[in-house]
Formats: C-alpha cells, sequence, structure tokens
C-alpha cells in the first residue's frame, strides 16, 4: 500500500504495559499511518505514561511519530493508578526508559483539535486506550471540529460481561465515568466500544501463546516482559498463566475489523452516580429505552484470526 493510501490514525492513551503492546502493533501495520500520539492520565501519571509511549515507539523500530501530552487529571473523579495491573512505572517495573526520543511541545488537545480542523470529512480515525478525558476535552471546546473525524475506536466498557475494576465497570470508563459520559452523549456517528469481553476466553494468550511471542523477537520479548505484573496477577485471578490483552484487542479490532466475530449497534449510556456501579457501560441491548443506537458494540472477536495478527505485528522481526 503506498504512502499516500495507509489510513490516518491518532492514538490517544495512557500507557501502561497492555498499550504498549497495542502501540507497537499499529506502529507495525503498513496499511496506516499514526499521525501522532495523545496521551492523559490513567494507568500511570501522564508523564510517566508520555514516557511509556516513547519508549515503545523505539522499542517498535518502525517511524516515529510526534507524542504530545495531555491532561493530566480526570474531570471530576480523583485517579486511582492501576499499579496493582502494570506495576509502579506501568511496564512491568523493569527499568525501560525512552532513550533518544522526547515528547513534543503542544498540548495534546489542541494538536487533536488542530489535526482535525485540517482534515477532510472522516479523514482521520480516533483509537483511544486510556479513559475519554482528552476526548471529552477536545468536545467541550470544539464539538463540531471532533465530529469530522472517522471512526473513534474506544477501549471501554466491560461490554455484556462483569467488570475488571468493579462488579459492574471495566478501568477505562470507571477512572472518568464523566467523561465517557461527554463522549457517548456528544451525537457523534461512528463510535466503536470494544469491552473488556473482547479480549476473554479464547482471546486470552495462553501460556504456549506467551512463550511463542516472547521468543519471536526482542519486540515480542518486550511485549511480555513488560506485561509480568499483569501476568502475576493473573495467576491469581485465573489461576494459570494467560494475559487478557485488552489494549491489543481493542486495536485489532480497529485496525484489522475481519477479526471481529460479534457486533451491535446499541443505545448506551455511562452511570456517573454515587454508587457501586459507577463508571458502568449500560448497553440498551433490547431497545428498552426506544433511543437511537449511539455507539457500536464490540464483544467477540475470532480468537485465531485476532492473534494471527497480533503475532505478525509483534513477532518474527528483530528491532531495526
Amino acid at each position: 500500500m503506498t504512502e499516500k493510501r495507509r489510513k490516518k490514525i491518532i492514538i490517544d492513551t495512557d500507557c501502561g504495559s497492555d498499550d504498549a503492546m497495542a502501540i507497537a502493533m499499529a506502529l507495525n501495520d503498513p496499511a496506516y499511518e499514526i499521525l501522532f500520539f495523545t496521551v492523559t492520565a490513567g494507568n500511570v501519571t501522564r508523564d510517566q505514561a508520555v514516557r511509556n509511549t516513547l519508549t515503545t515507539i523505539e522499542k517498535a523500530g518502525t517511524y516515529e511519530p510526534p507524542v504530545y501530552a495531555g491532561a493530566d487529571r480526570m474531570i471530576l473523579k480523583e485517579l486511582a493508578f492501576a499499579y496493582e495491573t502494570h506495576g509502579m512505572d506501568g511496564m512491568g517495573d523493569l527499568g525501560f526508559t525512552p532513550e533518544r526520543l522526547l515528547p513534543a511541545e503542544g498540548h495534546g488537545v489542541w494538536k487533536l483539535l488542530e489535526a482535525l480542523r485540517a482534515s477532510e470529512e472522516g479523514e482521520i480515525d480516533i483509537i483511544t486506550l486510556g479513559p475519554l478525558t482528552n476526548l471529552a476535552l477536545a468536545l467541550r471546546l470544539e464539538p463540531e471540529t471532533v465530529k469530522k473525524a472517522g471512526r473513534i475506536v474506544i477501549m471501554g466498557g466491560a461490554g455484556f460481561g462483569g467488570g475488571n475494576v468493579t462488579a459492574a465497570a471495566e478501568f477505562n470508563i470507571w477512572q472518568d465515568g464523566e467523561a465517557a459520559r461527554i463522549v457517548l452523549e456528544a451525537g457523534l456517528k461512528n463510535v466503536i466500544l470494544v469491552g473488556w469481553d473482547a479480549c476473554l476466553g479464547d482471546c486470552m494468550l495462553n501460556e504456549e501463546e506467551i512463550g511463542r511471542l516472547r521468543e519471536s523477537g526482542s519486540l515480542g520479548r518486550f511485549a511480555v516482559d513488560a506485561n509480568r505484573v499483569l501476568m502475576e496477577l493473573n495467576r491469581q485471578r485465573f489461576g494459570q498463566d494467560c494475559l487478557d490483552m485488552a489494549d491489543p484487542a481493542a486495536m485489532a479490532a480497529a485496525l484489522y475489523p475481519d477479526c471481529i466475530r460479534e457486533q451491535g449497534r446499541y443505545y448506551c449510556q455511562v452511570d456517573t452516580s454515587c454508587g457501586p456501579s459507577y463508571g458502568a457501560v449500560l448497553i440498551d441491548r433490547y431497545g428498552f429505552s426506544g433511543k437511537e443506537p449511539n455507539a457500536t458494540v464490540c464483544s467477540r472477536l475470532w480468537a485465531d484470526r485476532y492473534k494471527e495478527y497480533l503475532f505478525r505485528t509483534l513477532g518474527g522481526r528483530e528491532k531495526r
């Protein structure tokens, strides 16, 4: 595919270890051009997430899109970092740091708006891997500009299953439920929610697949090692060595739609009440509300296609 025909994307991230795997996948897909990254707090502080994004770009060894720092706090809620899942640095506490790259000048939210203003309708897709704070702020500033985006693919929500941070909520939405509510109520035409349930079951990487990825080359080794804290957590949670890769599953759904097995259009809303279901995405599966659908919910992938894409973009190549 020629440079001119590559689909343009912007990736918004709170880069922890599963974000890093997803980012490396996107950097190795020749069908897409990442214009830049915007970074928010979430898994870790915003500044740590910036460093993790820069490190991942270096490890991927392809091209080097700019990385812009965005929101360093949520709209209303106090941050609750995911150190127990990703480590204190978000990358397995192995001392990963960028060797050359530095963050670009400018604020991520303004850079996102500038790019969309200068684009044609639908020219740029947005993929979000963390809390929706940056996107919500952009919508508050210039809603019509954000509506120029093509697909907005969000790793967010528990889908039709239980949550991974509370009984009802998935971490990205729970971290900033108010931001997610702003996004879902904004009237955007092509929002796609890839729920946590999409990376579970036969889409989880088992011990053999984890070993295969780690032995595939330096990038695969980095992707696995950065997730070592998550793997230890999963030994306790699932009773075996496995990786539930929510962000890579969302990235695969965004960049390789042939791997999507089940999805549908529904009216979705975010619970922002002060109670145990805060941050849950309520999916009106049977049309009780009578409201028009405002999002596509992807809840299941073809495991073989998803994993083939993951190995194709992460494995079998030494870092250049």
